[in-house]
């Protein structure tokens, strides 16, 4: 019994492990400083400014909101979850369907760029780190950012939920530090709207992973004319 007890406390012990070294590559993968160029990218909010739609915390927090609620709520976490089990059952044919999904989702030939490229980038660092299923499907990968992340994050053995949270919030935290540059805004106002708006993501995650795949889909046209209209605009920080 005194034996059986031992192993009981270590295999505890191995998947306590297991679990925490898990949240450490979550934590790795959402971090700002990953570099596949997330700071360059604003996502429209740069030419929001400009025109003067957004222009202080709180017309940040309702164009963060409305993409929360559509886009992130309706495309990428419905994406997310439908990639990560598409690459846990070995589906290629799926990942490359909810991959081409995913590009025609995107609202200009901007945000197209922008995903593709963070995808490449993504793709190359998870070489580097050395999985292997990221070089032996590296074209597919690189059309991407949001199938790169789902298959780090079976790799690491992360838990589908657990991904979604990372994913959304990276998404959430990147805007907001560039909107802190653009607008600007002082770091605190940013943390503090940071802390606003937690509550939505939690919804919002929910909402995405729950989505059935008929419903999968959003239109952003504040967003669209943002992001066509930062394609041309004569003075510019950012990539998107």
């Amino acid at each position: 019994m005194q034996r059986a007890m031992v192993i009981s406390i270590m295999e505890r012990l191995r998947i306590a492990m297991t679990e925490h070294l898990a949240l450490l590559r979550l934590m790795h993968l959402i971090s700002p400083t990953l570099p596949i160029g997330s700071f360059t990218y604003s996502q429209g909010i740069e030419w929001a400014v400009e025109t003067g739609w957004i222009n202080d915390v709180a017309s940040l927090q309702t164009w963060l909101a409305s993409q929360l609620n559509s886009g992130m709520a309706q495309v990428d976490l419905p994406l997310l979850k439908r990639l990560y089990l598409a690459w846990q059952a070995e589906d290629l044919q799926a990942v490359e369907t909810w991959i081409a999904i995913s590009n025609a989702s995107r609202e200009t030939s901007e945000l197209l760029l922008e995903e593709k490229n963070r995808g490449r980038a993504l793709t190359d660092l998870l070489i580097a780190l050395e999985i292997p299923q990221a070089a032996r499907h590296k074209p597919l990968l690189s059309q991407s950012q949001v199938a790169a992340f789902a298959l780090a994050s079976l790799h690491w053995q992360v838990p589908l939920e657990q991904a979604a949270y990372g994913y959304a919030w990276s998404w959430l935290e990147n805007l907001v530090l560039s909107a802190v540059k653009i607008i600007p805004l002082g770091q605190t106002q940013g943390q503090k709207l940071l802390h606003q708006m937690t509550p939505l993501l939690l919804r919002v995650i929910e909402q995405g992973l729950s989505l059935p795949d008929d419903e999968i889909g959003a239109a952003l046209p504040a967003l669209a004319i943002a992001s066509s209209r930062h394609e041309t605009q004569y003075t510019r920080l950012f990539r998107s």
